[in-house]
């Protein structure tokens, strides 16, 4: 019981981390793992990030359905969440954000890449899932299993996916990883797109293959604490 209580007192620190970080507003998720069912995950009721709460977050079945709601309803876009730990049992936690720099990415055909040194942990390839090809015309929501199964087959192995004129998607190790991916995937985004309006005629310097190789392990696995260092920033600058 205790890695439990740990593990939702994570979470909500992460969901009012993402808010204050402008991550996410008033829409987007993040979901742990559950630490002794692989096949349950925990995710907050539908709450804005900012406001959530311990008494807030449900369990879930991989299947998206809640074990017990006691009356609270569940985001609609849960099955992101179910999907992606369904296909990926080396994932811990799932973030669904609508970060504003990084729709565009989504949409142009310009290619997000890593730009700089945290970045690495973006992976080598940011695919894009386009819910039209196989659904149609939608709301762009992620509203059933088969759409969540789509866009985890997208991320495949990868890190992130952006999900066309919608947001992205997140799949990490752990819940504080989650967090670091998801704020400097912004980050990221912000700094490609102001590289874009200066370069002039001159090609970009992106993170090399191999330097996107080490700073992603040294992110990913923590080495030298940078994670929880930022973390501990983070919680700070939140409140939590």
């Amino acid at each position: 019981m205790a890695d439990i209580k740990e593990t939702i007192d994570e979470l909500v620190a992460a969901n009012r981390i993402l808010a204050n970080e402008g991550v996410v507003d008033a829409f987007g998720h993040i979901s742990a793992r559950h630490p002794d069912r692989p096949d349950r995950f925990f995710l907050s009721c539908s709450r804005s990030p900012e406001l959530v709460s311990a008494d807030d977050i449900m369990e879930f079945t991989l299947e998206g359905e809640p074990v017990d709601a006691k009356g609270r309803r569940p985001y609609l876009e849960r099955f992101i969440h179910g999907a992606v730990f369904e296909s990926r049992p080396d994932v811990r936690s799932v973030v669904h954000c609508h970060s504003p720099t990084v729709i565009p990415f989504g949409v142009t055909g310009e290619k997000l890449r890593p730009i700089m040194h945290n970045g690495g942990c973006l992976g080598h390839d940011v695919p894009v899932w386009d819910v039209d090809d196989k659904f149609g015309s939608t709301n762009l929501l992620v509203i059933n299993m088969e759409m969540g199964r789509d866009l985890a087959k997208t991320i495949g192995n990868n890190t992130v996916a952006l999900m066309r004129g919608h947001g992205a998607a997140i799949a990490a190790p752990s819940v504080r990883r989650a967090v670091f991916i998801a704020i400097y995937l912004e980050l990221n985004a912000e700094l490609q797109m102001k590289a874009m309006q200066i370069k002039g005629a001159k090609p970009i310097k992106f993170l090399t293959d191999g330097e996107i190789e080490v700073t992603s392990k040294m992110i990913l696995g923590n080495l030298g604490g940078s994670s929880d260092r930022a973390w501990e920033y983070w919680c700070r600058r939140a409140g939590v």
